[in-house]
């Protein structure tokens, strides 16, 4: 009877996980939406939204086999698709409620749904809708399922699963690499590949937008990292206290460098700090004791602040700085495990500084590399190609415009009476001005 309570109890926390993290795919929406510019935010938003609908169709059809099924050909690269097509027969219940096979599957669902949302960053106001729809089921073929089987299936008996964890040892809690790395990068991959946008200093339309969803964002990091521990255990308490001072210490790391490098704190870098913190302790959350979750914060959230300060000096538009936030932070917080993991932590990890063996620093440097490595190749493969056959990015006119109301047919902040096909408020004018524009020295003022 024990048992079945306490399986009934570890299932309760994971459903409850699972609406956590299904919040972060709106949060998401609301937080990238929030810093584009004002014409932009409908298809900011809608980019992000319609990852989940694309997402589910190909994990349930083939996804689930790529990315926890055995290993094909022996080789730890990716699962079989041929296994677990539809699902299987996981409908069969067995009565004790205790299963937790369908969970997983939705849990992965949503990480790869959130993992390729994150690479829209890239893309803002300049890549067409329709590219963007062909991209994501290619993306997660291509890259994400390959790379989350490198790291999140561990071998069993009779079952053999990815190389990075099994064969190199990598520590990765809960998705440093496969989630955050490999977004924040494929985002930079996908910005060079489309080029800066005409419009780049455009002012976010709405910070109060985006402070809600980043707020949001850290609520769904909860459930994030704390249903990777499997259920309601010691570890997802450790867990879940590491996010919640991770993500305040990063703020705080944040806001320290911005304000020596810039003169001011903002309330963006507040919330980027939080979100920065809470990507360093994503794979470090169960080798961190407290004080080591803070220093992850800290460090994570003034290294991404460093790297941002030189935005403005950078060529590629990765518009929504996936690449510092998610890529720069998760490659500290897996520096952080080299550095000062403590095998008093549940994963009983320890970093070098505290005695470590020398061994680890070349396991977490193998899976930094070969993530961001065949990231950023693939990606950048992938966009050339379907600038090459349905081509990558708007016409000029379009851009200028916005895309709110030539691809969409909408206006995020106003609606006219006349409706928004043709008439006053609707695109044709906005087209008129990007031809004005362009017609004379092919500048536009930025406006929210």
């Amino acid at each position: 009877m024990e048992a079945i309570l306490s399986a009934h109890a570890d299932l309760a926390w994971m459903l409850a996980a699972f609406t956590f993290v299904m919040l972060m795919i709106p949060g998401l929406a609301l937080y990238y939406g929030g810093m584009v510019g004002g014409r932009n935010i409908l298809n900011m938003m809608s980019m992000v939204l319609i990852t989940l609908g694309i997402t589910c169709v190909v994990y349930v059809v083939y996804g689930y086999g790529m990315v926890s099924g055995p290993t094909a050909w022996d080789a730890g690269v990716v699962g079989n698709p041929a296994d677990f097509i539809g699902l299987g027969d996981w409908m069969a219940d067995d009565g004790s409620g205790g299963t937790q096979t369908l969970y997983f599957a939705a849990w992965f669902i949503l990480f790869a749904a959130i993992t390729i949302a994150i690479v829209a960053s890239g893309a803002a106001g300049r890549m067409k809708f329709s590219a963007w729809l062909l991209f994501v089921p290619v993306w997660l073929t291509l890259v994400y399922f390959p790379v989350a089987h490198w790291v999140f299936a561990v071998d069993a008996d009779g079952y053999q699963g990815g190389f990075l964890v099994n064969d190199i040892g990598i520590h990765d809690y809960a998705g440093g690499t496969a989630v955050h790395m490999n977004s924040g990068v494929a985002a930079l991959a996908l910005a060079l590949a489309l080029g800066a946008r005409r419009r780049r200093a455009e002012r976010p339309n709405n910070v109060p937008l985006a402070l809600l969803g980043g707020g949001i964002l850290w609520f769904g990091w909860f459930g994030f990292n704390g249903s990777c521990a499997g259920g309601a255990n010691f570890t997802t308490q450790v867990v879940i206290l590491n996010t919640l001072l991770a993500g305040g210490a990063g703020i705080l790391g944040f806001a320290a460098l911005e304000r020596y490098r810039e003169g001011h704190v903002t309330s963006l870098g507040i919330m980027t700090g939080a979100i920065a913190g809470l990507v360093g302790i994503t794979p470090s959350a169960d080798t961190m004791t407290p004080l080591g979750a803070l220093g992850v914060g800290i460090a994570a959230g003034a290294v991404v602040a460093l790297v941002l300060s030189f935005k403005a000096r950078m060529k590629v538009d990765d518009t929504l700085d996936a690449f510092a936030v998610h890529g720069i932070g998760g490659i500290v917080g897996t520096l952080c495990i080299v550095l000062w993991a403590s095998d008093s932590a549940p994963a009983g990890v320890q970093g070098v500084l505290l005695g470590g063996d020398a061994e680890v620093v070349w396991k977490e440097l193998a899976g930094i590399l070969i993530t961001c490595a065949y990231s950023f190749v693939l990606t950048y493969l992938i966009a050339k190609a379907i600038d090459k056959t349905i081509g990558l990015r708007v016409d000029t006119e379009t851009e200028v415009a916005g895309l709110d109301p030539t691809v969409h047919a909408e206006s995020a902040y106003e609606i006219p009476a006349s409706g928004l096909g043709g008439g006053p408020g609707g695109a044709a004018p906005q087209i008129a001005h990007a031809r004005h524009a362009l017609a004379g020295d092919g500048t536009t003022t930025s406006s929210p």
